[in-house]
């Protein structure tokens, strides 16, 4: 069965995104997409919510960098100007983008078999690589079964969790054809699922 893991990991010295975010701690550096490229280059086309222009350009890890235009540029990397870390490459496995950089920190979202992932993870401890595994979840399984997915669509569009609510329990349950009672377990569990789910993402984005 398959495996997602969400991991925070400190990029070394001489990565260029892990050395512009550490001079600029503020920062978030998103890279919206990444193509690595013969002999350890790259591309990668980036969004910061703080001016990173002049930093970038002058870091030695990097060949060019285009003019921002509403926070986003592109740059060409060069080889060992920083990319994905060895224990990725030589797992083959490949980060989700879009993913974010914030003082010298990276968030990354991979996937692959059980046992990759615990390779992936033991790698950066045996290379004492500073991480933080955020969660990890089986993507084989179901968060809502068939029922729960009907309801928490009809919950959603009719606005049930709008603030303040389109539709009440009461509303609800008559347009679902089914007891007051009945739905409001069904939401009980819909939520919990979600929530859970979703723990560390909530606490992520509310520091």
């Amino acid at each position: 069965m398959a495996q997602q893991l969400r991991i925070d990991v400190r990029l070394p010295e001489g990565h260029w995104a892990g050395d512009v975010t550490r001079s600029h701690p503020t920062a978030t550096l998103r890279i919206e997409q990444h193509m690595p490229m013969s002999k350890g280059r790259g591309t990668a086309r980036c969004w910061s919510n703080v001016s990173l222009h002049e930093t970038v350009r002058a870091h030695e890890g990097i060949d060019t960098c285009t003019e921002p235009e509403d926070g986003r540029f592109s740059v060409n990397i060069s080889a060992g100007g920083g990319g994905f870390l060895r224990p990725l490459v030589d797992l083959g496995v490949v980060p989700r983008t879009p993913f974010e950089v914030r003082d010298g920190w990276v968030e990354w979202t991979v996937e692959g078999s059980r046992e990759t992932m615990r390779s992936l993870v033991n790698q950066f401890r045996a290379d004492e690589t500073p991480h933080r595994l955020l969660s990890t979840r089986s993507t084989g399984s179901r968060l809502l079964t068939s029922r729960q997915r009907e309801v928490f669509e009809v919950a959603s569009r009719e606005g049930y969790w709008d603030v303040p609510r389109r539709v009440n329990l009461t509303e609800l349950a008559v347009l679902l054809g089914v007891a007051k009672s009945t739905l409001s377990n069904q939401l009980q569990r819909i939520e919990s699922a979600v929530f859970h789910a979703f723990t560390e993402e909530i606490r992520r984005q509310s520091n």
